[in-house]
């Protein structure tokens, strides 16, 4: 059965860990993904920079339904967003705001976070109905644009992807962001084959996002 968008974006801020999987083959984006979900990690975004994306995301649909949320990122048009969402993505995520790829997530009801780096930017996103902005790239805007943002537009929904370590996380979490996006940061131990350290760091940051909220 379906997941609805509700359900999607409810699991993701509970969780308030979203894994970006930019890997370098099917199978090592698979590995990352199940390393992920034992360290209680409760979305993954498969990029559209790994090789046959759209084949991962409809393997990882079916072998890992119910277990995760997933989601296709890098996604810069509506095309991309479609063929992603019909092999199992549930949510999609852009490095900039599209309009065309808005209205057709928003006509399924799949979950849209478009980047943002801009005050002019986030409300934009937010026009086109994305439920989730994410802040982009984060390691240029830091902790204290959310805080800045969420002044004027306390209504924004915020989720920094880029620049978001071990040790800075809490940080994003307490200046108001709902939820994280973590690439390299979590997933580096992949091009060693050190997998179990995936899980242990995601554990970790799960820790580190619950300590935040408390």
């Amino acid at each position: 059965m379906k997941i609805v968008k509700l359900e999607v974006l409810g699991k993701m801020i509970a969780s308030g860990l979203v894994a970006v999987i930019r890997a370098e083959s099917h199978d090592q984006a698979e590995r990352v993904a199940e390393a992920c979900i034992q360290g209680g990690v409760g979305a993954v975004e498969i990029t559209y920079t790994v090789p046959q994306a759209t084949s991962v995301i409809e393997h990882l649909a079916k072998k890992l339904s119910g277990n995760i949320l997933l989601g296709a990122g890098t996604v810069l048009d509506p095309e991309t967003a479609r063929i992603a969402i019909l092999a199992g993505a549930h949510f999609i995520v852009s490095p900039s705001l599209n309009p065309e790829t808005a209205r057709l997530c928003n006509r399924y009801q799949v979950p849209y976070m478009p980047g943002a780096g801009t005050i002019r930017e986030v409300v934009e996103a937010m026009e086109c109905g994305s439920d989730i902005i994410k802040v982009f790239p984060g390691e240029t805007l830091g902790p204290a644009f959310v805080k800045a943002v969420k002044a004027p537009l306390p209504q924004a929904s915020l989720m920094p992807t880029g620049g978001v370590t071990l040790e800075n996380v809490g940080e994003w979490i307490r200046a108001g962001s709902v939820a994280v996006g973590v690439g390299s940061n979590l997933t580096a131990g992949a091009k060693t084959g050190d997998f179990a350290a995936i899980t242990q760091l995601a554990q970790k940051f799960v820790a580190k996002i619950k300590e935040a909220r408390a």
